[in-house]
């Protein structure tokens, strides 16, 4: 009989143990769960450092417009750029009043009035901006995308004026209060003075008037392996099959997710159809979502900016363009081509949860490579190129970028110039 207790007595004290196992690992939502859900990823080897979603959203370039119809274009990380931007992210912008794009004189402005533009080529919400600048919008404000601020002085006004282009085109709203002085256009206006000239004709893009000097690189080029990635994406790598395209491009799949490797172009394609998705979703929140997601699953190697957020066919496309330079030469984004997507990342997603997630395999060791100075051709030389050019569609911008080559195992970054054309198209000039 006793030993028919003690047997009761232990069994309830392993069922016991085990209920309270289950409980320990198995917790409610909210409660710190231990377990992963199989919608969920381990984040494991990241191949670089996470980032904040406010260190990648900066202007593309700054134009200091000094009156006279004289200007100057400052590039990020470049000296002036830095300080001026460290400068306006201090400043409140409030009681922001609706306006046609039409209702202002910008010819007048650009070339009379002392200013500062900031342009956002691909546009950026406002909901985001809000985290890089202080800004207080109305609800009709705070849903909408900006593609430029401009912010000048008049000579007959008592205050400075900040006006943000809605990248709709024909909207803008103008910031009745801004905390921001005459005085104060006018200092970050005269940092410019002594700075590199340009000249435009109709504001759509600048010519400057020598040579700009920036950084060439030569440098060792590596590249994340398949097993880094499948350990970064899949919640279980060691159960992927393995499958090879007639392209020659490789597939792993779990059955669920798939990623795809072109070993040619030094690609990746991963995706995840079957994510659940998470609910309502605006591009402020995708684009956070975005940023998460690169953070967990291969992190960022090196410096990269928003390039767009868009929206099409009930899904919205994310990308991410790397930029390369530094102090005090300036940054400059690194041309994504047909045949070598370096320095790309594009996510889609669907009712905020990301399906696709695309990037280049290869990086530089920027610190093991080689540099020199080179001078990007301006003045006469470059006009009559674009003059030349320009008669069969017109220019819509014109900025330096690093043109990436791949020579053995070296990675070479030459800088150019990009000109962008109103009928989308464009090209580059060396």
């Amino acid at each position: 009989m006793k030993e028919r207790i003690k047997s009761w007595i232990l069994a309830l004290l392993v069922l016991s143990s085990l209920v309270e196992s289950y409980y320990l690992i198995y917790r409610l939502p909210g409660s710190d769960s231990a377990v992963f859900s199989e919608n969920l990823y381990v984040k494991t080897d990241n191949m670089g450092p996470e980032e904040k979603v406010e260190n990648l959203l900066f202007p593309d370039k700054m134009i200091i417009h000094l009156g006279d119809n004289k200007h100057t274009l400052f590039y990020p990380s470049s000296t002036f750029y830095n300080l001026i931007l460290t400068r306006l992210k201090g400043r409140s912008f409030e009681s922001f009043q609706r306006r046609s794009v039409q209702s202002f004189n910008w010819d007048k402005i650009r070339s009379e009035n002392p200013g500062i533009e900031l342009s956002f080529r691909s546009g950026i919400p406002v909901a985001l901006l809000q985290r890089v600048m202080q800004l207080s919008p109305d609800s009709l404000f705070a849903g909408e995308s900006v593609d430029r601020i401009w912010i000048y002085s008049g000579k007959n006004d008592s205050k400075a004026h900040a006006v943000f282009f809605s990248t709709r085109g024909d909207i803008v709203y103008e910031a009745a209060k801004a905390d921001l002085t005459m005085q104060d256009v006018q200092q970050h206006v005269d940092f410019g003075k002594s700075w590199t000239p340009y000249t435009t004709s109709d504001g759509s893009y600048y010519v400057p008037d020598s040579n700009l000097s920036l950084v060439a690189a030569e440098l060792p080029s590596k590249l994340y392996t398949v097993e880094q990635m499948q350990s970064s994406l899949f919640f279980d790598s060691g159960s992927t099959r393995y499958i090879r395209e007639k392209d020659g491009s490789e597939i792993y799949t779990d059955s669920k997710r798939s990623l795809q490797v072109d070993q040619e172009h030094h690609w990746m394609s991963y995706s995840d159809p079957a994510a659940l998705p998470a609910g309502e979703s605006t591009d402020a929140k995708d684009v956070l979502e975005a940023v998460d997601f690169v953070n967990q699953h291969g992190g960022w190697n090196g410096t990269y900016k928003l390039k767009a957020a868009v929206e099409s066919n009930q899904e919205r496309l994310v990308s991410f363009q790397q930029y390369y330079g530094s102090y005090p030469y300036g940054a400059y984004p690194v041309l994504d081509q047909p045949k070598l997507h370096y320095g790309l990342i594009d996510l889609r997603l669907q009712q905020g949860t990301v399906t696709t997630y695309e990037r280049s395999l290869m990086y530089g060791e920027d610190d093991k490579g080689s540099k020199k100075i080179v001078e990007l051709p301006g003045g006469d030389a470059l006009r009559r190129q674009l003059a030349e050019i320009s008669q069969s569609s017109a220019i819509r911008d014109l900025y330096p970028v690093y043109l990436p080559v791949v020579k053995g195992d070296k990675l070479e970054l030459t800088p150019v110039w990009k000109v962008d054309f109103s009928n989308g198209s464009s090209l580059t000039l060396k």
